[in-house]
């Protein structure tokens, strides 16, 4: 058993890293503290590895991909609506945070579509199938939540250095890309297409950001010589 949580945890640890599932932990640390997104992260985790263990170990089934990548790109395309929504009026003022009864249930059921499927997922289905069942869930729900924690506390690192209203935006731009790419890509196989709606999206994005910080700045710019003037 306990080689068993050893080769899955690392295993699970390094096939986070860089994937879809820290990016998508990292958006929702932008918004939300990070004891919430730890919890919502640490629910799913055992609910994924947990199905992931039962498929590989006592049932041997496989996973209808396109049907959970749609119910995926609409949650995420729904998630980017409702974080764009929240991020309030044109002024400066603090983003209400939403509360932890709401948003746990919503990371979980995105982790939950987002994993289903995942290579993540497939590789807990491969270990528990020749290893201790019990060992692989609960080395792979501590090697998935470890990786997120580090998404956590990079989310963290921005949301000291980057303002509120910027993070809140930032967030529902991060939603709807996971959404069109699984939409695109994982519901109708189209990766090229998948890359140019997502592009489209980006770069618009990033030009406007451009802009606001560049048109502020030079705000900040002319204020400063009126005030020592004054």
């Amino acid at each position: 058993m306990l080689a068993a949580i050893l080769v899955s945890l690392a295993v699970v640890f390094v096939a986070e890293l860089g994937d879809k599932s820290q990016l998508i932990t990292m958006t929702y640390s932008l918004r939300h503290r990070w004891w919430v997104v730890l919890t919502g992260v640490g629910i799913a985790a055992m609910l994924v590895h947990g199905l992931s263990v039962a498929i590989g170990y006592f049932l041997g089934l496989t996973l209808p991909e396109r049907p959970i990548a749609f119910a995926a790109a609409i949650a995420f395309l729904l998630f980017a609506v409702w974080t764009w929504r929240e991020r309030g009026g044109d002024g400066d003022e603090e983003v209400r945070v939403a509360e932890p009864r709401f948003i746990i249930p919503a990371i979980v059921s995105s982790f939950v579509l987002a994993e289903l499927g995942d290579k993540t997922m497939l590789a807990t289905v491969a270990l528990a199938s020749d290893r201790n069942w019990a060992g692989v869930w609960i080395g792979a729900t501590i090697g998935m939540v470890a990786a997120d924690g580090v998404a956590i506390a990079a989310g963290r690192l921005l949301h000291k250095q980057l303002p509120e209203r910027f993070l809140h935006s930032l967030a529902s731009v991060l939603f709807l890309l996971f959404g069109l790419w699984m939409l695109f890509d994982g519901v109708l196989g189209l990766r090229a297409v998948a890359i140019g709606v997502t592009a489209a999206v980006v770069i618009p994005a990033v030009a406007t950001a451009l802009l606001r910080r560049r048109s502020r700045r030079a705000g900040s710019a002319e204020t400063e010589p009126s005030s020592q003037h004054s």
